[in-house]
């Protein structure tokens, strides 16, 4: 068999670092890692740190593209190559709230990716249209709306992967909750401006995800815990969070790292289509947003998804938040792929695991990402 060997000098697994590994892959899985010998033959010697590759769970665009704009083959084929130079070997593209034909074909952009085998692509994140107006935040109006049969047709399918959905409670029944987990869905509570009781139902009837925790949610008060103080209290229950320093104040992040139980708390980037290009601004379902001193707003002031990647918000943890770099990596991989229930697959890089790695230097830039045992992206000084 043609087998493919690397020798990592330094080699974090999602757990613990090592050094001076050869790891062996075949047809995109890794089927063993060994102590390295001199009589072993590898094809590529790694000199920086290998480690699992990250996984994103919330994707608006990169590369130019928006999901909601080119809800197409080869509008996700743009999105996965810009984030792959990032780190990112599998991803949620998200389609915020729009019509629903918009979201009939990104279904389907989806389910054909899927179909292709495109690398990087899982599944799919609705981020809506079942949401609260008071909590919009850049999400229009207009296609806010009660779930309806149309939107189940798409929620039954059985080719689009992880199904993520956000929703407010208060606008979704628990029943409809019940029945969206019975499908395998992930129900994330978001964009709500719910009180505790009404996301405690929502909770009960089987949602265990807060989508960009501390954004457009109602907040934690003395008087009311609100959205934020339900993701505190139910301690099985994740959280995605956007750790770019504009979403979340570092210490208001670091808050909820103390009280959420460790693996809680995953990175996610919110990305839009700035990030992987030098563009400084786009259209937004017809309205413009600009990037500023790394913030993206639209023309009334409301935050419109980030330019991070995942690489970026991976220093930022490390940094900013003063967590271990194994920590750090674990928030962008593991946690995430603990949420989705794929640890068998990816999040860790063990023997069974698909080959999904990035390769980081000392300051942890990106060198080089592969997906299933294949080099997707290596840096190239300029």
């Amino acid at each position: 068999m043609n087998y493919f060997r690397l020798l990592a000098k330094q080699f974090f697994d999602g757990e613990y670092f090592h050094h001076n590994k050869t790891i062996t892959i075949d047809n995109g899985q890794i089927i063993a890692i060994e102590r390295c010998t001199n009589k072993q033959q590898v094809n590529e010697t790694i000199s920086g740190l290998l480690a699992p590759g990250f996984i994103d769970l919330q994707v608006n665009g990169g590369g130019k593209v928006l999901f909601n704009a080119s809800p197409s083959l080869n509008g996700l084929k743009t999105i996965v190559n810009a984030h792959t130079q990032y780190g990112t070997t599998a991803l949620l593209p998200t389609l915020i709230t729009d019509k629903i034909t918009i979201m009939q074909q990104a279904a389907d952009a989806v389910a054909a990716a899927i179909k292709q085998k495109l690398a990087g692509v899982i599944g799919i994140h609705f981020e809506g249209p079942h949401l609260s107006v008071a909590k919009k935040g850049a999400h229009l109006e207009k296609y806010i709306r009660p779930i309806s049969a149309a939107e189940w047709q798409i929620l039954t399918r059985q080719d689009l992967g992880q199904i993520i959905v956000t929703l407010a409670p208060e606008n979704v029944a628990p029943d409809d909750i019940r029945r969206m987990v019975a499908l395998g869905i992930k129900v994330c509570l978001g964009h709500s401006n719910a009180d505790y009781h009404t996301a405690q139902q929502a909770i009960d009837a089987g949602a265990d995800g807060f989508t960009h925790l501390y954004n457009a949610m109602s907040p934690l008060q003395g008087r009311e815990p609100g959205i934020v103080g339900a993701a505190f209290l139910n301690k099985h229950t994740s959280c995605g969070l956007i750790v770019d320093g504009h979403h979340v104040n570092y210490h208001s992040a670091k808050i909820a790292l103390q009280i959420k139980p460790q693996g809680k708390v995953f990175l996610v980037t919110d990305a839009m289509p700035p990030v992987g290009c030098s563009d400084s601004e786009f259209e937004l379902l017809g309205r413009k947003v600009t990037l500023s001193q790394g913030k993206l707003t639209l023309e009334t002031g409301e935050l419109a998804g980030s330019v991070l990647d995942m690489a970026t918000g991976v220093r930022n943890i490390h940094q900013h938040l003063a967590l271990p770099l194994d920590e750090a990596l674990r928030m962008a991989s593991l946690y995430p792929a603990h949420y989705i229930n794929q640890t068998k697959l990816r999040g860790k890089l063990k023997v069974g695991s698909q080959a999904d790695m990035v390769v980081l230097d000392n300051n942890q830039q990106v060198q080089s990402t592969w997906i299933a045992g294949k080099k997707v992206y290596q840096y190239t000084p300029k």
